[in-house]
């Protein structure tokens, strides 16, 4: 025992192990360097020496994986993802993704788990959260939402050696009922009862780019008219229109009062549109005959309110606009896809449902794959997943498949009546 309680001299980078005065192994690990560039060693104790040497092995293993927490006072969760959505994330992801990962983080992760260490945080902890969060009524979409933006934020803190694992990655989320996302697309009869209907409202060309071509809604309203080329009847998609976001502008010696979007000066903080980040995205897509037919007449129509707006017009080469010309807004836009279901007398939906009722139609009308990929601007790796998520097998289909096997083992339906004959005659 007295040869074990000496200290041994040992090579650089190399564990130490002894048994302290307290008659408790000790170890001192050799982590790497501080910021000042003084050598960091952690200091772990434990009763027994086969305890500590395990110990030693398990933390030698994630210095040398790069997995183990560097240095410096530990990071709270809340002060890690207020630190990654400002600081990391959002210099690189879209707008959108960043107001994604912002509300996740402040109005679900802060609160629910931002008071444990970083480097403590378990996947227990998170499950908790979630059951938390349904019980106060949030959907499951939402408890997966705040779930991906805790596992990406968790993945850099571990790549960065602030923790030596993603507990967000261990951790289980809530089961998503398969039917909370279900969809049915508008039937052919529902199509054309909004075809009757758009045709009597303003901007109507913008609803069948989304009921016949499965437009999103960011790619419909970002389109110029250099977008769009009528003589050879087809558009170009590259840009997406983002939803505004305002903040006041009144000053806070004569604040209005108001929501930041309702202040009478409020500024635009957020760009109109951004760039179509993948090379799917970017595609062009044929024009129908009768949609190049509605184009044209909505041009024609937009030009007559420029002539009669006159200098109230706001130029933007938006094929889309309000009557006074300008962008139309992505809010107002959801308003009046409403009101044209209910004017319609067509059951209510999502308007995101019109793009899976596009999608379905061109699988009815038996489009090949790569032309459907194409048009809805699906990535050719994610493509055949994207189909079994938005085309929707309808009793036409159905029905066809039923005659197709009818065929197939009992032959044509003429050699179907001859053999029934021939029956009857014996």
């Amino acid at each position: 025992m007295a040869e074990e309680k000496k200290r041994t001299r040992r090579a650089n980078g190399e564990s130490a192990i002894y048994l302290g005065k307290d008659e408790r192994w000790h170890a001192r690990v050799p982590m790497g360097y501080k910021d000042d560039g003084s050598p960091y060693r952690r200091h772990l104790t434990r009763p027994t020496r086969k305890e500590l040497v395990d110990e030693v092995r398990r933390l030698e293993k994630q210095r040398d994986e790069g997995a183990a927490r560097q240095p410096g006072k530990p990071w709270t969760v809340a002060k890690w993802l207020e630190h990654w959505v400002e600081n990391i994330a959002k210099p690189v992801v879209s707008e959108n993704t960043y107001a994604g990962y912002e509300v996740a983080v402040r109005v679900h992760l802060v609160p629910g788990i931002g008071r444990h260490r970083i480097d403590r945080l378990e996947p227990e902890h998170l499950e908790s959260l979630y059951r938390r969060m349904q019980s106060a009524g949030s959907k499951a979409g939402t408890a997966h939402q705040a779930h991906r933006t805790a596992r990406t934020a968790l993945g850099e803190a571990v790549r960065r050696g602030h923790a030596a694992k993603n507990a967000a990655a261990l951790a289980k989320p809530p089961r998503m009922e398969e039917d909370e996302n279900e969809v049915e697309p508008y039937s052919v009869d529902e199509v054309q009862s909004l075809l009757l209907e758009v045709n009597k409202r303003r901007n109507s060309a913008r609803w069948m780019l989304a009921l016949a071509l499965g437009l999103r809604q960011g790619e419909t309203l970002g389109l110029r008219w250099s977008d769009v080329d009528l003589d050879n009847e087809y558009l170009k998609l590259r840009r997406n229109r983002l939803r505004p976001k305002y903040e006041h502008g009144c000053g806070e010696a004569a604040p209005c009062g108001r929501k930041a979007g309702y202040c009478p000066t409020r500024v635009q903080v957020r760009r109109e549109t951004k760039n179509t980040k993948s090379r799917a995205g970017r595609r062009a897509v044929p024009l129908p005959g009768p949609l190049v037919v509605m184009l044209r007449s909505h041009r024609e129509a937009q030009a007559r309110e420029r002539a009669v707006a006159a200098n109230l017009w706001t130029e933007s080469e938006y094929v889309f606009t309000k009557p006074l010309g300008g962008p139309l807004s992505p809010n107002t836009d959801y308003h009046d896809w409403k009101r044209l279901l209910e004017d319609a007398g067509v059951r209510d939906g999502r308007l995101h449902d019109a793009r899976h009722t596009a999608g379905t139609v061109l699988m009815l009308l038996g489009v090949p794959d790569r032309v459907i990929d194409q048009i809805m601007g699906w990535e050719p790796g994610g493509a055949a997943r994207m189909r079994a998520r938005y085309l929707h097998v309808t009793d036409p289909m159905l029905k066809e498949a039923a005659r197709k096997i009818e065929r197939a083992i009992w032959g044509a339906p003429e050699n179907l009546a001859v053999d029934k004959d021939q029956d009857n005659e014996a």
